[in-house]
């Protein structure tokens, strides 16, 4: 929005955008249609200067694309039971999901990654023995690299469970324990927090 009362929506982001997006360093300048060069584009050919310098060009709206995609990929979460996994294969809201215990609310073991699993898939069949196929079908966050990128934290007298990211700063993650709230929120530069290992 430009407006802030008329609203689009944004195009999905492609492979190459990401790619793109990644090499870009600094924050966001709020204008859609500024253009960000790539400093690590090669432009010595002479022949291919100007398609060099066409694909080195990134504009703002792109990157915001790409850097939403980044963090719903590495940092977007739902407790555990709120999606469940049917026989056929398909992912579905689970209805008789009524939120975690406060115990439960407060490990990381709770919590799954929304996205495609990928530590899931190494796992041996010992330890796929103790879960359940249909609510453990993603990758927990309690695996995780590196070790501790998760803050837990109780608000409002112990009735607000709270998750925040230290890979993406301003990434907050909320569940009410027993209820079906649940949710997470962004409000940060778009900067990955790259130093993360050193402050461990």
């Amino acid at each position: 929005s430009l407006n802030c009362v008329e609203w689009n929506l944004l195009p999905p982001a492609t492979k190459e955008m990401v790619a793109q997006a990644e090499q870009l360093t600094g924050r966001f300048q709020g204008d859609p249609s500024f253009e960000y060069e790539n400093p690590e584009a090669d432009a010595e050919d002479a022949e291919g200067v100007a398609e060099v310098a066409k694909e080195s060009i990134m504009k703002e709206e792109a990157r915001l694309v790409a850097t939403i995609d980044q963090i719903d990929r590495a940092v977007g979460i739902i407790p555990r039971g709120a999606l469940m996994k049917t026989p056929l294969g398909s992912v579905c809201e689970n209805r008789n999901f009524e939120g975690l215990s406060l115990t439960e609310a407060k490990k990381l073991s709770s919590y799954f990654h929304f996205t495609e699993p990928v530590n899931l898939k190494n796992k041996t069949l010992l330890e796929k023995a103790d879960l359940d196929p249909s609510t453990d079908f993603l990758d927990s966050l309690e695996h995780d690299i590196p070790q501790g990128s998760w803050t837990v934290q109780l608000e409002r007298g112990d009735s607000v469970v709270v998750l925040r990211s230290l890979l993406w700063l301003g990434l907050t993650f909320y569940h009410v324990p027993m209820t079906k709230q649940y949710g997470y929120l962004y409000f940060g530069t778009g900067e990955k927090n790259l130093d993360l290992p050193f402050m461990l």
